[in-house]
């Protein structure tokens, strides 16, 4: 059963977990274990639960697969496609899905703030960036569901979020030193509340365990974790466990690089500063 401020999904308004909630019934019935399904559809045990648990999207041959297997006379291949409906885009809707509802995100991001702690300003003018003929209406769009994502947080305690940011971060001036200092005054707020966790990534550091790019890791209650892996334009989630052990360390040797919160925390406060003055004297 859920405790307070737990962020479920709830059956009376996710089609996902009604979705959901039909898939385990229906493997049920049929006396199929999560493993046993995923070895008819050439998926992992991990995968069918994660579908169960709202947490992953069902894909529409997949859903066409499931009708056939468990005999639901085209119930997933008419539902899911309304279900997988979302606002973001297609590389990364399932990992911002599953970002709703875990319980701990850590997160390693080398170049920007992560998204769930944006500011408005800073979100806008990256996205500016990445679509310099995008319409005003269109940014304000994008803005708006950055935003949303970030309002997990408005929790008090759930998810418990972790995050490592490279130096890089804090001093790759995106929309002038004023938009930099308050983005980074309201990382150094929600660390000041203990609502997250910061450390930085010096340059220091040399050489790091994920000098590939960015990871996030996501935790949830009744569902096995996952890994997301970013690029340009794309994104993949690794469910496959000992695929998400790896990652699980690849975060922990960065976390180990990193300066401690404290310290962290000292740093994005003074370099704040500097970007509050310089923006005074402009």
């Amino acid at each position: 059963m859920a405790t307070a401020g737990q962020r479920k999904p709830d059956p009376s308004t996710s089609p996902r977990a009604i979705i959901g909630a039909e898939l385990r019934h229906a493997r049920e019935r049929k006396g199929l274990s999560q493993e046993a399904l995923g070895e008819l559809l050439f998926v992992s045990g991990s995968y069918i639960g994660q579908m169960e648990a709202g947490t992953r999207r069902i894909r529409p041959e997949i859903a066409s697969q499931l009708d056939e297997l468990l005999g639901t006379d085209g119930f997933f291949t008419r539902n899911c496609p309304a279900a997988n409906k979302s606002k973001y885009p297609d590389h990364f809707a399932e990992a911002a899905e599953a970002e709703a509802v875990a319980q701990t995100i850590k997160e390693f991001e080398p170049l920007l703030i992560p998204g769930l702690v944006q500011t408005p300003a800073y979100a806008r003018e990256l996205f500016r960036a990445y679509r310099p003929t995008a319409t005003e209406a269109e940014i304000d769009e994008l803005v708006d569901g950055r935003l949303a994502r970030g309002r997990l947080l408005d929790d008090p305690t759930k998810p418990l979020l972790w995050m490592v940011m490279g130096e890089a971060a804090l001093r790759q001036v995106v929309g002038g030193p004023g938009v930099m200092a308050e983005a980074l005054r309201h990382v150094a707020a929600l660390a000041r509340r203990h609502r997250v966790i910061v450390q930085v990534l010096p340059f220091a550091a040399g050489a790091h365990a994920s000098l590939g790019g960015p990871l996030k890791l996501m935790c949830f209650e009744d569902a096995p974790p996952l890994a997301y892996l970013q690029g340009l334009g794309s994104g993949r989630l690794e469910d496959d466990p000992a695929t998400v052990a790896r990652h699980t360390l690849t975060y922990e040797l960065v976390s180990a690089s990193a300066l401690s919160p404290r310290e962290s925390l000292a740093l994005i406060e003074s370099v704040a500063e500097d970007y509050a003055h310089e923006d005074q004297r402009s």
